[in-house]
């Protein structure tokens, strides 16, 4: 068909094979819901604004202006998710899923991002400066372009929008019902955390040696998912998940998807199996399992701590989401033979992660190994294939977030003692405040020395280790017994092997903080500095949401219980 007759107007009888009847009305355009989209507009609308501050505003504004229109773009959002409550529908021709799974997740996407945002905006106090960004990530470490940013007193504030865009795409990668829409919001929550992982102001080379092997396992890892999202799509001939029923006209074909191909069973399985091996390849690298969890400890001890805790704690709730809708909505037909390979890899990741862990010296390695062996016990909802094993997902990860930012806010505030000098003219110079003192040596006599702040950190880690009265054990509690009703009781076994050697990691951290004394080195030893407002509250709520999940966490099961359906 020429070029001409595609021009032409409808069944214009000029051009030779002009369109005629109902042929030349085959296009229609997508229906959009532009409410269900609304959380994620705001948020891009949000970052949107912040990159026009950084072109226009002068650099002595643009801070205050970053921290407002960022926390300002983030309640918005969350305001919008709780007013779509109970929604059930698709919208974008079927590309992206807002139901009770989707809400639950982007509103705990949405809280944790809020108070890492707080950690990002802390800039310290007249005593001490705690900026964890270098003042001009352009420069190269150590050049004399670095040491003039610092002397200017600059301030690196393009992390507000670079987190607003990750955040964007952490809001559509669960909710995302094709798997193209999934790759791209995939690209768009990684790509900018690759580069906040190379932003430390101090260890500028571990900073940036962190963030290129971020780069590069996670540009393999979305390889791997691109290539598994062609294979699929050659097995089916789509690459929507499932078809909303709801939204096909009573009596009409619906349209293909890949969840109806594998119902029809009609086609060879081998596009299929390697199409999913290679899909669950990129999802297990952004969640941390084992064998793919190499780039976890290296990107956690290299990144500056609050986008550590950021990453660690919201990218594991949106890739979670994505696995999980994909398994319940996409591959339930196929569970026979995706479960026992989730199986060793759940092993794995629990056994790996709790025995890698008490080796480590750096308490940021640690958490991270922490990290890993919580990816294990959340795979157990997945495997589970119920509706209590989704909503017990959802709750633990919900729980586990908001331990997670504690926990590396409390780690911002351990810092190395800087000895005061004698200067060139003989006048004294007094010490100041370093980097953070990660190694465990410096966590030594914590306790004594601020006993509300290793009070905190105890609450986080007996969370992490499942303590009673903590968040973690009614989380840890759900996800075993979902398991065991899914006739996944071996992996509870396991997970409970994992938790008691766990336990004496987080156990030593906190037998190190009240009954070791103070490191001292020639008078000065790691100090626990007071932070402005910012971390504080961020600190304070965490710690409120650890205890209160654990003490009274009937209405957040409740509510997970409510959010565990999908679309389909």
């Amino acid at each position: 068909m020429s070029v001409l007759t595609l021009l032409a107007a409808p069944g214009d009888p000029a051009v030779p094979g002009g369109l005629t009847g109902a042929a030349a009305n085959t296009f229609t355009a997508p229906h959009v819901e532009y409410r269900a989209l609304m959380p994620m507009l705001v948020v891009f609308g949000a970052a949107t604004a912040g990159i026009l501050v950084e072109a226009f505003l002068p650099r002595t504004r643009r801070y205050w202006a970053q921290v407002g229109i960022s926390l300002a773009g983030v309640l918005v959002a969350l305001g919008f998710v709780i007013a779509n409550h109970g929604m059930a529908a698709t919208t974008a021709s079927d590309a992206v899923s807002v139901d009770g799974v989707t809400l639950f997740l982007q509103g705990t996407i949405l809280a944790l991002a809020l108070l890492a945002i707080l950690l990002v905006a802390e800039r310290g106090t007249a005593t001490a400066d705690l900026d964890a960004f270098a003042a001009q990530g352009a420069s190269a470490p150590g050049s004399g372009g670095e040491r003039a940013a610092e002397a200017a007193g600059l301030r690196s504030t393009e992390v507000f929008p670079l987190m607003l865009f990750s955040i964007g795409g952490m809001l559509l990668f669960p909710a995302a019902n094709d798997l193209l829409t999934s790759f791209v919001a995939l690209e768009v929550l990684s790509l900018p955390l690759y580069l906040l992982c190379g932003l430390a102001r101090r260890r500028r080379l571990l900073s940036q040696e962190a963030a290129m092997k971020y780069f590069l396992l996670g540009a393999f890892s979305s390889a791997f998912f691109l290539y598994g999202v062609a294979l699929l799509y050659g097995y089916s001939g789509s690459v929507r998940l499932s078809t909303a029923m709801t939204a096909v006209p009573q009596g009409a074909t619906p349209p293909p998807s890949i969840a109806t191909a594998i119902a029809a069973g009609t086609h060879s399985d081998v596009l299929l199996l390697v199409g999913i091996a290679l899909l669950a390849v990129g999802l297990l690298f952004k969640v941390g399992a084992v064998p793919f969890h190499s780039w976890t400890p290296d990107v956690y001890q290299g990144a500056p701590t609050p986008i550590t805790g950021f990453m660690a704690a919201a990218t594991k709730v949106a890739a979670f989401g994505a696995l999980l809708r994909i398994a319940y909505v996409a591959l339930p037909g196929m569970r026979w033979d995706w479960r026992p390979v989730l199986w060793g890899v759940a092993i794995l990741t629990m056994l790996a992660g709790a025995v890698l862990a008490i080796t480590q010296r750096d308490i940021k390695r640690m958490l991270a190994y922490s990290a890993i062996l919580n990816a294990g016990y959340i795979l157990l909802g997945v495997i589970s294939m119920t509706s209590k094993g989704v909503s017990s997902t959802l709750f633990y990860l919900a729980a586990y977030g908001f331990a997670t930012i504690g926990a590396f806010a409390v780690v911002t505030l351990v810092r190395e003692g800087v000895p005061g000098r004698t200067g060139e003219d003989g006048e004294a110079v007094p010490g100041s405040v370093g980097g953070e003192a990660t190694d465990l040596s410096a966590w030594a006599g914590l306790g004594k020395r601020s006993p509300l702040l290793a009070a905190c950190f105890t609450v986080f880690l007996l969370a992490f280790a499942g303590i009673p009265l903590t968040s973690g054990f009614t989380g840890k509690f759900a996800l075993f017994t979902a398991a065991v009703d899914g006739g996944a009781w071996p992996l509870v076994i396991v997970g409970v092997i994992a938790s008691a050697a766990a336990a004496f990691f987080y156990v030593r951290v906190i037998v190190l903080m009240y009954f070791s004394e103070p490191l001292r080195e020639e008078g000065v030893g790691p100090v626990v500095v007071m932070p402005s407002p910012m971390t504080t509250i961020a600190l304070g709520l965490t710690v409120a949401a650890t205890i209160v999940l654990g003490v009274v966490p009937q209405m957040a099961l409740d509510l997970a219980d409510k959010a565990a359906y999908f679309v389909q």
